[in-house]
């Protein structure tokens, strides 16, 4: 049996360097939900299913939410589309899994007991899971990776050209290095 090394074993130029990483579960913006889907894998490919409607066609996961529109979109690598938020409109992402996205949230909504907590984690990744985004919660995306990113997403509102509920605010309101990959 090898015998553990104690402190004193480390030089000292890089003892005083020496972290833990922080492995808590991370708390969660008000109204913020991330789902495990399942992932089926063969010798074939790999099935998810993304959505499930009742007989009125509302989300069985979210009885309350009626999809009045679904969109795909690709995100190019080098890309950041953030931060915007809606008045009325919820989304429910998707990011295939075998791509990768990194997503940046913040709770905008004054009166939340989450207001300006931020979340910043990884969609797709060899996972399928859906991100439910309520209104007022600021969210962003960025493609940090060198393959381009695919996402499909549902809204509970039709986008109108001509009275967007789409309030943009920089895309650095976090930080422009919110946005970078962390070393370490």
């Amino acid at each position: 049996m090898l015998k553990p090394l104690t402190k004193d074993a480390i030089g000292r130029e890089y003892a005083n360097e020496l972290s833990v990483q922080d492995y808590s579960k991370k708390s969660v913006i008000e109204g913020v939900q991330i789902i495990n889907l399942n992932l089926f894998v063969d010798d074939g490919g790999a099935l998810a299913e993304i959505a499930r409607f009742d007989e009125n066609g509302a989300l069985q996961l979210f009885p309350e939410f009626k999809v009045r529109q679904a969109t795909f979109s690709q995100v190019l690598p080098g890309v950041i589309k953030a931060f915007h938020l809606h008045y009325n409109q919820e989304d429910l992402w998707f990011i295939l899994p075998d791509q990768r996205i990194l997503v940046g949230l913040f709770d905008a909504r004054k009166e939340s007991p989450t207001y300006q907590k931020t979340m910043r984690f990884v969609l797709g990744a060899g996972r399928a899971q859906a991100l439910y985004l309520p209104r007022g919660v600021a969210h962003g995306l960025a493609n940090i990776w060198q393959n381009p990113a695919s996402m499909i997403y549902f809204v509970n509102q039709c986008f109108d050209v001509n009275q967007p509920d789409e309030h943009r605010l920089p895309w650095d309101t976090l930080g422009a290095d919110f946005w970078e990959i962390r070393k370490g």
